[in-house]
């Protein structure tokens, strides 16, 4: 289920190949662009017993347990909540999400095993495990394969790690999947080979919603150009815009707009309790549907050409906000919906989370510090 990403896979698996991989590989990139669909195709590759110049062959005992994410020696390990727990526990629900999507991100896995708005964290326990399982003896093959997805989350845990990393049984590999190196262990670091992915270009995107949700061209790069290299954004906008036109996402954030710019308190509060009652996802969406409408704002305010992806009412809209709105105000807005953006994936408390958006907008639109 790889999406693009033909040149990374084609180096790991050329590697492979001719015996050149780093025991231990650091996939680095951006979320919902694919590191896990990544370090699942080099497993499978590891484990395929006919392998060809194009990949593993699909079809031999090894694929066939791999694509089903069941093979005995490709071993997983990932964030859960609590201190007393290991990935173990959960691996019916992993095996699940992995094989219906494995583009998914943090929040979207700890909402799947009850842990929304807790720390996820790999644990002490989880650390131990993965050293008792790697010192056995393979099952079925000769490679043995750790996909350890967001190492972000061990923290000091991590140490328990580097003897194994820096030692590890003959034919071990180890592939992990992160998103930022800021959080792993220098030491963790140092001994992995770092290979690092790009986001998703807006048409490799596009071409993936056509071929897996029949999606029309259009459609697809619609969704595109608001998902910013994000797959998993993607299908998120894709499931709220069957529940929600664009009419109405539009007009909700035109009024939104019109009431922060009048600065209206009373309209405001009552805009934001309304607004609250939605859930995370269309939150995000809206907010996430706030930055295209500035792009396409800007490329109006820039060119002067009207060839933007707006709705006639909105295109009316940016027409008027070219009078109060210079690049600056629109750079301050667009961190202010990315900020809340943050800020919502974190569970923040939407009335006071919108409330202050809602007033600080206001003091953009009218100058005030």
């Amino acid at each position: 289920m790889l999406i693009a990403q033909t040149q990374v896979r084609n180096q790991l698996l050329n590697m492979a190949h001719s015996n050149r991989m780093s025991h231990a590989q650091i996939l680095l990139g951006p979320e919902g662009a694919g590191g896990l669909a990544l370090a699942l195709e080099v497993a499978r590759f590891l484990v395929c017993t006919d392998k060809k110049e194009s990949g593993s062959c699909g079809q031999c005992a090894g694929c066939v347990k791999s694509i089903k994410n069941i093979h005995p020696d490709i071993h997983f390990s990932f964030p859960t909540v609590g201190s007393k727990v290991t990935s173990e526990d959960f691996m019916k629900e992993w095996r699940e999400a992995i094989t219906e999507n494995p583009y998914f991100n943090a929040f979207d896995w700890l909402g799947k095993i009850g842990g929304e708005g807790k720390q996820g964290n790999i644990t002490a326990l989880e650390c131990n495990r993965i050293i008792s399982r790697l010192s056995l003896k393979s099952f079925e093959n000769p490679n043995k394969i750790l996909i350890i997805w967001l190492p972000e989350y061990l923290g000091k845990e991590g140490n328990r790690l580097l003897k194994l990393i820096e030692e590890p049984p003959e034919n071990t590999f180890f592939l992990l999947v992160a998103h930022s190196t800021e959080d792993i262990l220098n030491t963790i670091l140092s001994r992995c080979q770092l290979t690092k992915y790009n986001a998703l270009s807006d048409d490799e995107i596009a071409d993936a919603l056509v071929r897996q949700k029949e999606l029309s061209k259009e459609e697809a790069q619609s969704i595109a150009q608001l998902a910013e290299g994000n797959f998993q954004e993607a299908l998120s906008i894709l499931a709220l815009s069957n529940d929600e036109s664009d009419t109405n996402r539009s007009s909700m954030f035109l009024d939104w707009l019109r009431k922060c710019y009048l600065g209206d308190g009373v309209a405001m509060t009552k805009w934001v309790e309304t607004f609250a009652k939605e859930g995370r996802e269309p939150q995000k969406f809206f907010l996430r549907y706030g930055l295209h409408f500035l792009r396409e704002f800007l490329f109006l305010k820039t060119t002067g050409s009207e060839k933007v992806r707006l709705l006639p009412t909105e295109l009316k809209t940016a027409r008027n906000m070219m009078k109060v709105l210079d690049f600056e105000k629109v750079e301050k807005i667009a961190q202010l919906f990315s900020d809340c953006i943050y800020h919502v994936e974190r569970n923040a408390n939407p009335k006071i989370l919108f409330l202050d958006a809602s007033i600080q907008l206001n003091k953009i639109f009218k100058n005030r510090d």
